[in-house]
């Protein structure tokens, strides 16, 4: 996902660049010029660079948690005679404070993987260090198409747990035509956001090739906290559904100002929503009748599943939500890695993640493409009195 415009950070990454180049040294394959020392002596050290304060802390804080676990279940045997280490950095969800957190983590604490970060401005703000460096990064729940691939070139060091925006806006217009059965929609996006944006456009292109109308489409601004006058608007245009891709923060307070002015459609939108927050904001009653896409259900019968979450609930005392299962997988997916590696290179980290195959994680089987993107499986939950409900699972 993709919290706010990259601003100054093309800048920033161009004055680190070269100092970057020269970050490096020992026990490293030739070419390789970052993450030295990694992965000497007993430990492998990787990095994450996590929103654990700031507006979206919410994601960075249970992508850690899932991480942490995994690492204590990893650590029980090792990975190759090694115990892996984790270095935390919090990039305060700003994304020149996620560049400076890939820098430190890589030149100061020499990192030989990163994982990080939760939304897709703060994973951007680390590609060109990444790729730079040749050390690996691999955000949970960056969900922006770009982040793996630009124009048509795939980067190199950089991959992800999650599915993509594209699918999401797709599953949700199959979902409101095939099982809603609705014929007309309005869409409420957030217009600073591209991952808003962009999950609006793949469910306005698929709602309207199945022949359903979109009757409104109207905007807001991150940190509004008034939208009585647009909900108005889409009042007004008789919405049979109301597609809302945005993040907890403004949609638990669009949805309770929705429900307040008589708006009772079906209402939907994207893992943005998945934050305990988003209850307390909204209010259980007001989250009756709505939907999200998401990566995995803590509800779904899934033997594996359901021994992760036994696990979490465990060592938290909570039930696990999709940031802290992404997290788990995520370290997973680099461990699998590291393993099959058989050492802790970077680049020969890089190219055993690109290779991975039919991997059995917590969010599904998924194997590793040519961009560098999971081919997995997303959920519908359902909100039911302030619970998530297992609604179904869609392939890809």
């Amino acid at each position: 996902m993709k919290k706010k415009k990259v601003a100054g950070v093309f800048f920033s990454l161009m004055l680190t660049a070269g100092l970057m180049a020269g970050c490096g040294g020992n026990e490293q394959s030739s070419g390789s010029t970052g993450g030295s020392g990694g992965g000497g002596g007993d430990v492998i050290k990787i990095g994450a660079n996590l929103e654990l304060s700031g507006g979206v802390a919410s994601y960075g804080q249970s992508i850690a948690e899932g991480v942490e676990l995994a690492f204590d279940e990893i650590n029980k045997e090792g990975i190759n005679g090694k115990k892996l280490e984790l270095v935390k950095v919090d990039n305060k969800s700003e994304a020149a404070e996620a560049t400076n957190g890939a820098i430190k983590l890589i030149s100061q604490d020499k990192v030989v993987a990163i994982v990080g970060s939760a939304t897709s401005t703060n994973t951007l703000a680390q590609v060109q260090i990444a790729n730079d460096n040749k050390v690996p990064v691999i955000t949970p729940s960056g969900t922006n198409p770009t982040i793996t691939t630009k124009d048509g070139k795939v980067n190199d060091f950089i991959f992800r747990t999650c599915f993509i925006d594209p699918f999401q806006g797709t599953v949700a217009a199959k979902f409101a035509l095939d099982d809603l059965k609705v014929k007309s929609a309005a869409i409420l996006i957030d217009s600073a956001s591209d991952y808003s944006k962009g999950l609006a456009a793949s469910f306005k292109e698929t709602f309207t090739a199945g022949g359903g109308k979109i009757v409104a489409e109207e905007a807001y601004v991150a940190k509004d906290t008034d939208f009585r006058a647009t909900l108005t608007n889409i009042k007004a245009a008789n919405p049979e559904f109301l597609f809302l891709p945005g993040y907890y923060e403004e949609v638990g307070l669009i949805v309770k100002q929705a429900r307040e002015l008589g708006l009772n459609v079906p209402i939907m939108g994207g893992d943005g929503w998945d934050s305990p927050k988003l209850i307390e904001i909204a209010g259980k009653d007001a989250l009756n009748n709505t939907y999200i896409t998401n990566h995995y259900s803590s509800g779904d019968p899934d033997p594996k599943i359901q021994e992760f979450v036994k696990a979490f609930e465990a060592k938290y005392n909570k039930a696990p939500d999709a940031f802290n299962a992404l997290g788990y997988d995520t370290a997973y997916f680099l461990a699998d890695a590291i393993k099959r590696a058989g050492s802790a290179d970077p680049v020969k980290i890089k190219d055993a993640l690109a290779q991975t195959k039919d991997l059995q994680l917590v969010t599904g089987i998924f194997t590793i493409n040519e961009n560098h993107d999971p081919i997995k499986s997303a959920v519908i939950l359902e909100y039911k009195d302030g619970q998530q409900q297992f609604k179904t699972k869609v392939n890809p």
